[in-house]
């Protein structure tokens, strides 16, 4: 049987893989190089447009630990990416060209892969298919997806994220629960008040922090809507306290201290092992953001999960549309994989393409379609693009927060060996169990 594969990115490729080597046909849409995104240099396979990096392989890391998981699951982008590598010390870099010709190679190896140079911009009813065009889909594909998924709402086309830290690097000396003006459950805020001498420091710092530059094709009207906070910023001093830093309606229910600022940061997930920084979303550069947002009381000592970006990233409003397995909630033949699902990262794209491989192959041999284990980064990744609760959904990489809490471990780097481990076993006797592999 032949099957469609549309994107020939990190995550195209490996659903590519997955498929071929239980025996299906497929065939691989890239449009590259006929039709060039703003991005991309070549019409090359599993090209790397940003770094060559492809980040810790640490096993106190969620970057090491997604790898070792891929590892377990017969990943052919993680086998070519350490076939490639380059001295980087804990991390996993690769020499960009010798990585895209050797995944290119070993797909070419199948009898039944091929390669066509088109833009789709037509799903046929019914068609088993893969699409993983990436952050830069094209707008004649970008149609057909508002077309299948029933709504144009489904689609964004900037992150304008803001960073997530982990709840047990919060000081909670210095940050309080409460709702503005006590509406809502208090628990659903932590608080963190500024002085004004805390605040002047703190829009100084901002207002002069070292801002990411952005391509060309990343610039434009679209940014007003999701300004970065260092932009308000820049438009007064206090439009901050207008804003995202009002302090009305919140008082501290432990001495009744009221503040010049209140940062606010929400719950990212029903565990609350996450919080958001409420309105900062920034264009700073990760080493200025944990800098300067680090001054604000309470986050002196802050583990930044994720770092706020600001881009152009087409991606798919996911928990409404998607399910675990990867496949349309309406639609079980039409499988997503890559950033267009709300993975952020080359790593996490590869790990998306492979289950979206495993389960389109299962789907038509009629097997029982698979969820990884929610102790897997893995796992907790599928689940945060198909079941997040957060009210506005943002994408998202590996990282410990997303998965269920080991509790009673106070070291740090003991704690993350733990997950590392639980979460190792657990998708090894999970794939001896399911028949993943097959």
């Amino acid at each position: 049987m032949r099957v469609k594969v549309i994107g020939g990115g990190l995550a195209g490729s490996e659903a590519c893989y997955q498929l071929l080597k239980r025996g299906f046909e497929v065939d691989l849409y890239e449009m590259r190089p006929v039709k060039m995104t703003p991005c991309h240099r070549s019409g090359d396979l599993a090209e790397l447009v940003c770094s060559n990096s492809l980040k810790s392989v640490s096993e106190d890391s969620a970057s090491g630990m997604l790898k070792s998981e891929l590892k377990a699951m017969d990943s052919l982008l993680i086998r070519m990416a350490e076939e490639s590598a380059v001295p980087a010390g804990s991390a996993l870099a690769v020499d960009r060209e010798k990585f895209s010709n050797k995944v290119t190679a070993a797909l070419c190896d199948f009898g039944g892969f091929r390669i066509i140079g088109e833009e789709v911009v037509k799903i046929e009813d019914g068609e088993p298919a893969v699409i993983a065009t990436g952050p830069l889909t094209s707008d004649g594909l970008i149609d057909e997806i508002d077309r299948i998924t029933g709504d144009k709402d489904n689609l964004h086309f900037y992150d304008a994220v803001a960073p997530i830290v982990s709840a047990d690097s919060i000081d909670g000396d210095k940050v309080f629960p409460a709702s503005r003006y006590n509406k809502g459950e208090a628990s659903d805020y932590l608080n963190a008040g500024m002085t004004k001498d805390e605040y002047d420091a703190f829009y100084e710092e901002l207002i002069r922090g070292e801002k990411v530059i952005l391509k060309e094709f990343e610039k434009g009207e679209l940014f007003e809507s999701c300004m970065p906070i260092e932009e308000m910023a820049r438009r007064g001093k206090d439009t901050l306290r207008f804003g995202m830093l009002k302090p009305v309606g919140i008082t501290n229910p432990n001495n009744g201290e009221r503040y010049y600022a209140v940062a606010q940061l929400r719950k990212e997930n029903v565990e609350a092992t996450m919080y958001n920084l409420v309105g900062f979303q920034t264009n700073l550069t990760f080493k200025e953001q944990k800098r300067i947002f680090s001054m604000i009381p309470g986050l002196n000592n802050a583990e930044f999960l994720r770092y706020g970006v600001m881009h152009r990233n087409t991606f798919m409003n996911s928990p409404k549309v998607l399910c675990g397995y990867g496949c349309l909630k309406d639609n079980e033949n039409i499988f997503f994989a890559g950033q267009i699902t709300g993975v952020e990262g080359y790593v996490e794209s590869m790990m998306s393409g492979l289950i979206a491989g495993v389960n389109l192959s299962r789907k038509l041999r009629g097997l029982e379609m698979l969820t990884l284990p929610d102790t897997t980064v893995s796992g907790g990744l599928m689940k945060h693009v198909s079941a997040s609760v957060s009210e506005d959904f943002e994408p998202m990489n590996a990282n410990f927060g997303i998965l269920p809490e080991i509790k009673g471990i106070r070291d740090k780097k003991q704690r993350k060996r733990a997950y590392f481990e639980r979460g190792i076993n657990d998708i090894k006797a999970f794939i001896e169990k399911s028949g993943f592999l097959s």
